[in-house]
């Protein structure tokens, strides 16, 4: 059984990155904990053809406990449009079991590059600063459902907990940005939910797990990243609330860039 208490201190670090920025832009902080996590598992040594499994599910299972905290933080500024979320909901719980299904049957390699196009592809998007019609407004409640199951779906299979496409999905409806960040947080733990038990089942009697696993959630790393993203994740909501709109988009995007052509460079 690989010594995981040199690691514990990395998990830690990475929490505390992954919670202050999903303070600060909303995200559940699967983006960054995704690529960081595969390295350092498959550095431990654990299964490689398990490592991006692990990595997501794990990672999905902290967006319960960063998800909440950034949440609490938005809401006590104002920042958080409950409405939206909660017309959102019940199409993401029911994305996000069916998104953490289809993961099971991608192999490691797939999964890695539908996750880095999927980011690209997210930052271009927010890069260009596309301008909505003035007169356009969420949708009804239908619409919301149908929205709520594509992102919790497309979430869950790489644990983002819906914000590179909830902010856009925000924005394009008129959403102000610091409101829509807000309330992609708040939307990011019922994605959570949705993808943590789809994980958990589906990796349940997967053959070659690690000690410490639980489906397909090592049980350590999630420890270490909760402890340390849970404390710093207000710290990125109070700084949300005092940057620009235009710049809390510029560091949105770069932030994706950044880690897109991270997950490219390990996949080849």
């Amino acid at each position: 059984m690989p010594d995981i208490s040199p690691w514990f201190a990395g998990y830690l670090a990475l929490g505390a990155v992954a919670g202050l920025l999903a303070g600060l832009l909303g995200i559940g902080g699967g983006m960054i904990i995704v690529p960081v996590l595969a390295l350092m598992l498959d550095a431990q040594g654990l299964p490689r053809e398990q490592v991006l499994h692990l990595a997501v599910g794990t990672a999905m299972a902290t967006i319960l406990f960063t998800a909440l905290s950034s949440a609490r933080a938005h809401a006590a500024r104002g920042g958080v449009r409950w409405e939206i979320a909660r017309r959102m909901t019940p199409g993401i719980l029911v994305g996000g079991v069916l998104g953490a299904v289809v993961a099971k049957h991608l192999s490691t390699r797939t999964l890695a590059i539908y996750f880095t196009v999927f980011v690209f592809a997210m930052a271009v998007n927010i890069a260009l600063d596309r301008k909505p019609k003035p007169a356009r407004q969420p949708p009804g409640a239908a619409g919301m459902f149908g929205a709520g199951t594509v992102i919790g779906g497309l979430s869950s299979l790489v644990a983002i907990g819906g914000t590179v496409m909830t902010v856009p999905f925000m924005l394009y409806c008129n959403v102000p940005v610091i409101q829509a960040v807000g309330t992609a947080a708040a939307i990011g733990f019922p994605i959570a939910v949705g993808g943590t038990i789809g994980y958990l089942y589906t990796g349940w009697n997967a053959s070659g797990l690690p000690p410490w696993s639980l489906g397909y959630v090592y049980l350590p790393a999630l420890a270490g990243v909760t402890l340390a993203s849970v404390a710093t994740a207000p710290l990125g909501a109070s700084l949300a609330h005092r940057v620009p709109g235009r710049m809390l988009k510029r560091l949105f995007a770069g932030l994706l860039f950044v880690l897109a052509a991270r997950m490219m460079a390990s996949v080849w």
